[in-house]
């Protein structure tokens, strides 16, 4: 849901960056691998050890590497199958840094089985929806759904709440438990969206197979 609103936004906002970059002799590729590379480090340095806020922050600058490696591709005219396949697969790497480095602090001084539980639960059932979408398009199908809560939306309930719930060292009271019930949160709407998205295949599947019958018998 927020996909549309939010990358048609920062793509605004972020062309000037990237039309820098593309002087400097920057390559869209290379913009990847580093704000990747940015990701799973603030996610696996910081977060294990509870340094939720500087951890989003880190996370928070690199991330937007995602929108200016696209931007950069469009100026240049070279959008391409393979910027595609390692954007998208760059994207599960850093998305499972992000919820395995709050998996490692539930696991050690977070001191919470269940919320490790559930934050192993928000890295494999992101990886699962995405892969749902990519596999129905793989066999043809157009998998018309978006969901309850896509990578957009998981990003940004949990950074978010990551980033506020850090304040807590900052003497700032309640915040948090502002993650833990944020991790509840994704953790469900990834299953709803889940759902939507194996009953969208199964019904579109049913669909064409029972075209391609009618075809067949005509």
């Amino acid at each position: 849901m927020l996909n549309t609103y939010a990358r048609a936004f920062f793509t605004r906002v972020l062309t000037p960056f990237a039309a820098l970059l593309i002087r400097l002799g920057v390559s869209p590729d290379a913009v990847t691998l580093v704000g990747t590379g940015g990701v799973v480090a603030g996610a696996l340095v910081f977060f294990p050890l509870g340094e939720f806020f500087w951890g989003t922050i880190v996370i928070t600058l690199f991330v937007f590497s995602d929108l200016v490696d696209g931007n950069m591709a469009r100026q240049l005219g070279r959008s391409s199958r393979w910027g595609a396949f390692l954007d998208s697969t760059l994207d599960r790497v850093a998305d499972s840094a992000i919820f395995g480095g709050l998996a490692l602090w539930y696991a050690g001084a977070g001191d919470s089985l269940w919320l490790c539980a559930v934050a192993i639960f928000c890295l494999a059932s992101g990886q699962v929806v995405s892969y749902t979408k990519a596999r129905g398009e793989s066999i043809g199908l157009p998998v018309n759904v978006n969901g309850l809560v896509e990578r957009a939306e998981r990003l940004v309930i949990t950074l978010v709440a990551a980033g506020l719930a850090g304040l807590h060292a900052f003497g700032v009271p309640g915040v948090q438990y502002l993650l833990p019930v944020a991790l509840w949160v994704v953790a469900v709407g990834s299953a709803v969206t889940l759902a939507q998205r194996v009953v969208t295949v199964r019904r579109e599947s049913a669909e064409a197979d029972a075209v391609a019958q009618g075809g067949n018998s005509a």
